[in-house]
């Protein structure tokens, strides 16, 4: 009987100079599927036993795995299980919004360890970015007491605000922070902090938090449609995210619908319709109310006219959309996450499934062709501390070609 139980991992290489990519691969096999004997490393990563050996001792001198309780399986040789260390590295992140700025603290796994929140004042980034820099430093030190290695551990900053990004927009267009957009965000920060700084826009974030600890771990193909203020897809292929040219792939939002007098045009973006934005307009709320989330999640449980109304137009709009992009990219699943309230977030799945056209449906699917991911104001914010540990640990073919060994942390 074979009990050799499947494992996802990508394939390192035997060459000479790629250490940087195998300890990459390794990490990367352990997050996807836990615990793994040096035997189940080299069998799922094509890598010698020797290499692997080599790998994993480095690994532990550096804090990042460590080893279990030796394991015997039948007659076989006993077997000894490694797995990540939580505390080997640590990431914060930010989510930038109209009206609020979020820090999370993740670790190596990615565990919250830290989360906390700020108004944003008026003013725009002159004043917002002194509430943000507060925010970073205060997230530290509270990490600092929870995890007393961890700014010897700290290996960037992640940052998410809505997109698209390069674009010229009109400075009152609601669903982009033009302001902000053209502030030197990233080099401030980098000043402030002495973190690695990185960019993405929320529905990417939103993406690497699916990947990461949500519905898209261990996924290769996954696309995460993000309705927060605006609306956006975060594309997951071949096991990583892709970001387009500029950082702006997956801005389903700006894609043009039908206007109500069947033209095409200016102001009949999808965003306009399918959004929680959109849905405040609705419901006649206001999206800088601090009470807001525990509004629309009280309209969603009652389901009023006004609710239904705007379910129905958005479930519409949004099963075009699915089915666009599952002709587009053929992923496993489509993720509908974000920064609504689980409760509405269910229900706009369940009003959309019957109305999907079944073009691009297929029997032998292993996924939901449709499912919900990480709802609730902090899944931005948990994706943006998710970046960091991503572009430091996860497998990229630049490790191959130029990138230094994976970052060793004291």
């Amino acid at each position: 009987m074979n009990d050799i139980r499947p494992i996802r991992a990508r394939s390192g290489t035997n060459q000479e100079g790629t250490s940087a990519h195998n300890r990459r691969v390794m990490i990367d096999a352990l997050r996807r599927n836990g615990a793994l004997s040096r035997a189940e490393l080299a069998r799922a990563t094509k890598l010698t036993k020797q290499t692997v050996s080599n790998i994993v001792e480095d690994l532990e001198r550096d804090g990042l795995v460590s080893s279990g309780a030796t394991v015997r399986k039948g007659r076989g040789q006993p077997s000894t299980p490694y797995s990540l260390v939580p505390e080997g590295a640590f990431a914060i992140g930010l989510q930038i919004d109209r009206h609020v700025v979020r820090a999370v603290a993740v670790d190596l796994v990615g565990t919250v360890r830290v989360s906390m929140d700020a108004n944003l004042p008026p003013g725009g980034p002159a004043e917002g970015v002194k509430v943000v820099l507060r925010i970073v430093e205060k997230a530290r030190r509270e990490l600092a007491r929870v995890a007393v290695l961890s700014e010897r551990r700290l290996v960037g900053l992640g940052v998410a605000m809505p997109g698209p990004f390069g674009l010229q927009s009109d400075e009152d267009d609601p669903w982009m922070m033009a302001a902000w957009q053209s502030f030197p965000l990233l080099e401030t920060l980098a000043a402030g902090t002495g973190l690695d700084v990185g960019l993405q826009n929320d529905a990417a974030a939103a993406a690497t938090a699916e990947r990461m600890t949500g519905a898209a771990h261990g996924v290769d193909h996954a696309i995460c449609i993000f309705l927060g203020y605006g609306l956006g897809a975060g594309l997951i292929l071949d096991g990583q995210l892709y970001n387009g040219h500029n950082g702006n792939a997956g801005e389903i939002g700006m894609m043009l619908c039908h206007a109500a007098n069947g033209r095409i045009g200016a102001g009949a973006r999808l965003e306009h319709h399918a959004s929680l934005a959109a849905l405040c307009r609705a419901l006649d709320l206001d999206p800088g109310d601090p009470a807001l989330y525990g509004q629309i999640e009280q309209a969603a449980l009652e389901f009023g006219p006004a609710m239904a109304s705007w379910m129905d137009q958005a479930a519409d709009e949004l099963r075009w959309t699915v089915q666009l992009l599952e002709s587009v990219f053929d992923p496993q699943t489509v993720i509908l996450c974000g920064g609504a309230p689980a409760a509405l977030t269910t229900r706009l799945i369940e009003t959309m499934q019957p109305l999907l056209p079944s073009i691009a449906d297929r029997p032998s699917r292993s996924l939901p062709r449709l499912q919900l991911g990480i709802t609730g104001p902090w899944s931005v914010a948990l994706g943006a501390a998710s970046e960091p540990i991503s572009r430091t640990f996860d497998p990229r073919f630049s490790a191959i070609l130029k990138t230094p060994a994976a970052t060793v942390l004291e």
